[in-house]
C-alpha cells in the first residue's frame, strides 16, 4: 500500500483532529506569495551550528559521481534503494566473491535480503529508505528516526570515542563532530552479512562508513557516505545522497511484520 494510498484510508477512517498527518510545520521560512521558501539559509541551533532537524526524504533521482576532490559532479539517474553504487564510474569495486554474490542475489529477485525478512536496514542503507525519515539534533546528540519497523539511530556529539570492541549492532555506533558546517559522522560495529541496496552488495563487520552531513539550505540535505570495507570492496568509495526536507506531515509507523504475507512468495528463481 502505498503512503498516499495510507494516508487517504486514515483520513477517511478517523476524525480530523484525531491524526497529525497535515499539522504544519512550524518555522517555515515564505517567500512574498505565503509560499515555503526551501532555498532559505539553513536554519541553525543557539551555538550557531547548522540544525538538521526536520523531516526528510531521499531524492530518488539525485546522486553524484565519486568526489575526490570536493567538486562532485551530478546526474540524474535511479534511485540508490536499488544499487548504493548508482553514479560511481565502472559501479562498486567489489572483491571476486562479493561480485559473485551480488550476480547470484540478483538471480534470486533479492529473496535473501535481510528487508525481505524484515530486518532492520542498517547504516548507511537506512538513508535511502523510501519511508520518511526523521532528524532530532539537540546538544550533543543527533538521533534519527525512521518509519520502517519504527526504529531509531544515536549519533553522539559529546565527545566520546568509539566503543574499541563493539556488540556488533544493526545501525553500528556513531559518533560525531563538526567541521565547520558539515557534521562528519564516523560509524563502526556494525552487523556481518547486511545488504546496501536490493542488488545485493554487501556490507561486512569490517565496515567503517563515514558520512558528511551537510544542510545546503533549508529544503535540501547532502550526505556524503564513505564506505571502507575490505572485505567486500577493493578500495574506499564515496557517493553522495541528496534527501529533501518534508513539511506538514508526520512519521507514521510502518511495522514489516504485522500482517505480513510475502514470505511464502520468496523463492526466487
Amino acid at each position: 500500500m502505498t503512503k498516499s494510498v495510507i494516508v487517504a484510508v486514515i483520513a477517511i477512517s478517523a476524525p480530523l483532529g484525531a491524526q497529525w498527518l497535515k499539522y504544519p510545520t512550524a518555522g517555515v521560512p515564505k517567500k512574498a506569495s505565503g509560499q515555503a521558501n526551501l532555498d532559505a539559509p539553513a536554519p541553525r541551533t543557539a551555538d550557531g551550528k547548522p540544525d538538521l532537524s526536520g523531516m526528510w526524504e531521499a531524492d530518488p533521482a539525485r546522486v553524484s559521481r565519486p568526489c575526490p576532490t570536493n567538486n562532485c559532479e551530478e546526474l540524474r539517474t535511479s534511485n540508490l534503494w536499488l544499487d548504493f553504487g548508482q553514479g560511481l564510474a565502472g559501479g562498486l569495486p567489489y572483491q571476486p566473491w562479493a561480485a559473485d554474490a551480488v550476480k547470484q542475489r540478483k538471480l534470486e529477485n533479492g529473496k535473501d535480503d535481510p528487508t525481505s525478512w524484515c530486518l532492520p536496514l542498517g547504516v548507511p542503507r537506512l538513508l535511502v529508505d523510501p519511508e520518511y525519515r526523521k532528524i532530532v539534533q539537540v546538544p550533543g546528540l543527533v538521533v534519527i528516526l525512521t518509519e520502517r519497523n519504527a526504529s531509531y539511530r544515536q549519533i553522539f556529539t559529546d565527545g566520546r570515542p568509539l566503543p574499541e570492541d563493539p556488540q556488533p549492532s544493526w545501525n553500528g555506533y556513531s559518533t560525531g563532530k563538526w567541521e565547520g558546517d558539515t557534521l562528519v559522522v564516523q560509524t563502526a560495529g556494525l552487523r556481518d552479512g547486511m545488504w546496501l541496496d536490493r542488488s545485493g552488495s554487501p556490507l561486512t563487520d569490517a565496515a567503517k562508513i563515514t558520512e558528511r552531513f551537510r544542510r545546503v539550505n533549508y529544503g535540501n540535505l547532502e550526505i556524503d557516505v564513505t564506505v571502507n570495507d575490505p572485505k567486500a570492496y577493493t578500495m574506499p568509495w564515496t557517493v553522495k545522497v541528496h534527501e529533501s526536507v518534508v513539511l506538514n506531515t508526520e512519521l507514521m509507523d510502518y511495522i514489516c511484520n504485522e500482517n505480513e504475507k510475502d514470505l511464502k512468495h520468496l523463492v526466487g528463481k
